[in-house]
């Protein structure tokens, strides 16, 4: 293979979160990069095909990058922060589309909502960390799909509801677990599959056969 691959643990050189692992959504987009650069020039029908294997079986995001490290580098798996804030009073906050879900966030709110929708979010870790300072009137919900757990047994609340519908059923594997800490002091927090659209709910209610 051309260029040699460091070991994972090398923190020298890429693949410096070997512990992130990959999802099969990244292994699809290395392929994708090694199949272009096949097709480029950049590598023989050889090495395509032992760097193929090696995305194929890929466990870590590290491991991909390693696969990559001398290529042009579109289209590889996006790089979530470290760390979003968001402090807001009066006024709502939304995060929805394809919006790269980060490591962490601190949510101070007051008298606003904070919305993140993550149906259609890039995820690429397994746990978002948020801690969150919710006051009078300010409210959190999150969108959740199935796959998405939300954990407050860390949260302290002196007041506000806490809602949690679960969106995933038994045996549903596991792509983020969001764990809430801080403190509620008024504020609701409320996680729940998206609404179903008007059609979606005339459908399940309409008895099999009728209109046909």
């Amino acid at each position: 293979m051309t260029g040699e691959l460091r070991p994972a643990g090398d923190s020298s050189g890429h693949g410096t979160r070997p512990e992130l692992r990959a999802s099969d959504r990244d292994r699809d987009q290395v392929v994708e990069i090694l199949q272009v650069a096949a097709g480029d020039g950049r590598l023989t029908a050889a090495e395509l095909d032992e760097r193929l294997d090696a995305a194929l079986s890929a466990r870590t995001i590290g491991d991909l990058e390693r696969l990559t490290a001398d290529l042009p580098s579109e289209g590889m798996p996006p790089q979530a922060r470290d760390l979003i804030r968001i402090d807001q009073r009066f006024g709502d906050v939304t995060r929805t589309g394809r919006w790269l879900v980060p490591r962490r966030m601190e949510i101070r709110l007051m008298f606003c909502e904070a919305k993140l929708d993550f149906t259609d979010a890039v995820i690429t870790h397994n746990t978002l960390h948020i801690d969150v300072d919710l006051r009078v009137g300010g409210n959190l919900v999150l969108i959740t799909r199935p796959g998405i757990e939300v954990d407050t047994d860390d949260l302290e609340r002196s007041s506000g509801d806490i809602k949690i519908r679960p969106a995933t059923g038994p045996g549903t594997p596991l792509a983020l677990r969001v764990q809430l800490a801080g403190q509620s002091r008024g504020g609701d927090i409320i996680a729940r599959p998206p609404r179903r659209k008007f059609s979606e709910w005339l459908l399940r209610r309409t008895p099999s056969g009728i209109g046909r």
